[in-house]
């Protein structure tokens, strides 16, 4: 009988690994909006405070006026070029740079039903987009670099017009004239690769393209956010609103701390663990250790509860021995549990 209560304790054991073996799976949708979206939030609430105060610095970065470096005659030829329109639009730059990025975080919400990862994604994306922001315009009027088709800004009758140490007189209009000195860097090249640029990681570590198993397609969806935010910045130079320059330090700023930001919430995409965040993997942990803490106690109540029914049944039926050999084989395990958990 002390067999047959080991094979079923074994059974039992079987069972408890194949559960535990789907538990991600099981436990990937248990962290919802409606179920842990509120504390996430609570509990992160001076981060969206950080960001607000961002938004601030970047609005009064954007109003106060820039340096207006000195610009002399013999500087106007190289900034001759026609004054343009913009081929992506400035109200453009936030719909494809946040929002769809947004976008993508939601499609992997409505498949996973991770709500870490959509805050954490969200979080990550906004903060690389605004530090981008502030640290953009505050070089911007920092260093007061002419555009290249200032000439027409600052003077748009062609009429040109010194002081007496050459430098520029303009009469263009001034809200031109303020944009004129602020081409360096490129805030749509800065904005874009932060953007796009975190929302190229984070597909990197979603579809896993670096699982060493030689998908080169994946590279292709890795790269097509990249290859937009790279158009977007030669644009700007095909405009006429800035120098090339101006572009590759927009871009280099914008994906640099594209990358700090997302390696803030979220593993290297080379990593095996990289398709989710540091905190689902860190509720994931808390979640079984606290399932192994009970489960001694839970396998303890079932063997004793099992051997106390064939006990029960071996003395209705007269047989004092095998009840005995039950009995001595129920202590035992039961020692030899309690001693393990000490």
């Amino acid at each position: 009988m002390a067999w047959r209560n080991l094979g079923s304790l074994c059974s039992f054991w079987n069972f408890r690994s194949i559960f535990q073996s789907r538990t991600t799976e099981i436990e990937l949708g248990t962290h919802t909006i409606k179920s842990h979206g509120a504390a996430l939030a609570k509990n992160h609430m001076h981060d969206w405070l950080i960001l607000l105060l961002l938004a601030v610095i970047e609005v009064i970065l954007f109003i106060i006026q820039p340096f207006h470096r000195f610009v002399g005659k013999d500087m106007m030829t190289d900034l001759r070029y026609p004054m343009k329109g913009n081929t992506v639009p400035v109200w453009a730059v936030p719909m494809y740079a946040v929002l769809l990025p947004i976008a993508v975080f939601v499609l992997f919400y409505a498949r996973r039903k991770d709500v870490y990862d959509l805050h954490h994604s969200t979080l990550g994306l906004l903060f690389a987009v605004l530090i981008t922001g502030v640290v953009t315009d505050a070089i911007k009027n920092a260093v007061g670099r002419p555009r290249p088709d200032f000439f027409w800004r600052c003077f748009p009758d062609g009429k040109d017009d010194y002081d007496q140490w050459g430098g520029v007189r303009c009469h263009g209009k001034a809200s031109d004239i303020k944009e004129g000195h602020k081409s360096f860097p490129s805030g749509h090249a800065s904005w874009s690769f932060a953007g796009l640029g975190f929302l190229s990681l984070y597909l990197c570590g979603k579809i896993k393209a670096f699982d060493r198993k030689g998908h080169v397609a994946k590279l292709c969806i890795v790269f097509l956010p990249l290859l937009a935010a790279s158009l977007v910045g030669i644009s700007r130079v095909d405009d006429y609103w800035h120098h090339w320059q101006d572009v590759f330090a927009g871009g280099l700023l914008g994906l640099v701390v594209a990358a700090f930001c997302y390696r803030q919430f979220f593993p290297s995409p080379y990593n095996d663990e990289g398709w989710g965040p540091y905190a689902y993997f860190k509720a994931l942990e808390e979640m079984r250790s606290n399932t192994h803490a009970a489960s001694p106690v839970n396998a303890l109540s079932v063997q004793v509860m099992g051997a106390q029914n064939v006990n029960e049944r071996h003395r209705q039926n007269g047989d004092e021995f095998a009840a005995f050999s039950a009995d001595r084989y129920t202590s035992i395990r039961l020692d030899e549990m309690e001693s393990g958990e000490r």
